[in-house]
């Protein structure tokens, strides 16, 4: 039986959700190891042991895979005091897309649905295109945490923001020691949030921005995927009701007042978030604070919008379970827009629309943050 320590070789064969690698021991115990590639052979050392599996480091690379590159960032790392927020900078761009599209195929291929599956769209820029960040800090270093610990990382640079960040970083950390950021008591750090339209001067600790995508140029890939769909349909029945699940700021919002509908309810349980799409003052929007993990508060939205045809929704990674009593009998809604940040969720919710008559008619995987392994998935579906 494997122990914790031991050292074992074994070849990786496949890549988990969270993008590590799958390792099977002798044993038939599978382990989990970060900062390796499908095919490539290595020995592991086991650092932790759960009932039906474990988890290990590469400890010595024995056949790296072809696809494998010298990381560019001097703090990217899987170990304590290193900066695993970029866990695929060791791998080239063309074989991450790769991955990800493979594993939304996967996570779909019980529905058949390859023909529907769109070639993963990758961002202009593999590097330097994160428009904010949540730094951290203890009011000496700054930096993020380190995977799976509460150790800081400290980082001099970050590679994959954009110059502006990148400059603001620069800043505070001239800016150290600061006691105003020194974490107070029962915290092991203060939070730093950076944006493209704020200034060092202006950061404000443990104060959260509003969400957006991080990726500007592919979120206005996105925005243009859903416009020419609505337009499409705005020219086929422009009076059709419409709500907007998980609405945020307006992202996507402004697109669909855009494209000419007049019937608009979004809908969004952070009041800031409202507020800023409040003070947006889009044409023909009803705004709604709700609660969407409440069941009775989605069965609400049937009653105040008991007409609406198209759905449009954006939930968080966590997805959408209560979908189905918005989409009862009596439900209008023909045309769905599911806009997804975790293909297993996604999945889960495919099934669920499926079972109430909707077919798929597209599914476009996108790229939203590169050297990393999360995924963006863009899917019409119609009833």
């Amino acid at each position: 039986m494997p122990r914790i320590n031991d050292v074992f070789t074994g070849t990786v064969r496949d890549l988990s959700s969270e993008g590590n690698g799958i390792v099977e021991h002798e044993s038939g115990r599978v382990f989990f190891v970060p900062g390796v590639w499908v095919g490539e052979t290595a020995s592991f050392r086991i650092t932790g042991l759960k009932s039906r599996y474990g988890f290990a480091r590469l400890e010595q690379l024995h056949q790296a895979s072809a696809h494998r590159v010298v990381p560019p960032c001097p703090h990217q790392g899987f170990g304590a005091g290193q900066c695993g927020g970029c866990p695929w900078q060791f791998i080239d761009y063309p074989a991450q897309l790769q991955a990800k599209e493979q594993r939304l195929r996967r996570s779909l291929g019980r529905y058949a649905l390859d023909h529907c599956i769109r070639p993963i769209w990758p961002s202009s820029r593999p590097f330097g295109y994160r428009t904010r960040a949540r730094l951290k800090t203890d009011g000496v270093h700054l930096g993020f945490v380190s995977a799976g610990s509460k150790s800081l990382a400290p980082i001099l640079d970050c590679l994959i923001l954009t110059d502006k960040n990148r400059d603001t970083l620069a800043d505070l950390l001239t800016r150290l020691p600061d006691t105003r950021f020194k974490a107070g008591k029962g915290h092991d750090w203060t939070t730093l949030d950076i944006d493209e339209d704020i200034r060092a001067e202006d950061v404000v600790s443990n104060q959260r921005r509003p969400f957006r995508q991080a990726n500007a140029g592919q979120n206005e890939k996105m925005r243009l995927w859903l416009s020419q769909h609505l337009e499409n349909l705005y020219r086929r029945n422009g009076r059709a009701g419409v709500i907007e699940l998980f609405c945020g700021s307006g992202n996507f919002t402004e697109v669909i007042a855009r494209a000419g509908f007049v019937d608009i309810l979004a809908v969004e349980a952070v009041d800031d978030a409202l507020n800023v799409l409040t003070g947006k003052r889009l044409s023909g929007v009803q705004t709604l604070a709700c609660n969407l993990f409440l069941p009775d508060s989605v069965k609400q939205l049937r009653r105040i919008k008991p007409d609406a045809k198209i759905l449009v929704l954006d939930p968080p990674r966590e997805g959408f379970k209560n979908v189905e009593y918005l989409l009862g009998k009596s439900s209008k809604i023909s045309q769905i827009f599911h806009i997804s940040c975790d293909p297993a969720t996604f999945s889960r919710e495919l099934g669920q629309y499926i079972e109430r008559g909707f077919r798929v008619l597209e599914i476009q995987p996108l790229d939203p943050l590169p050297q990393t392994p999360h995924l963006e998935i863009l899917a019409h579906l119609e009833r």
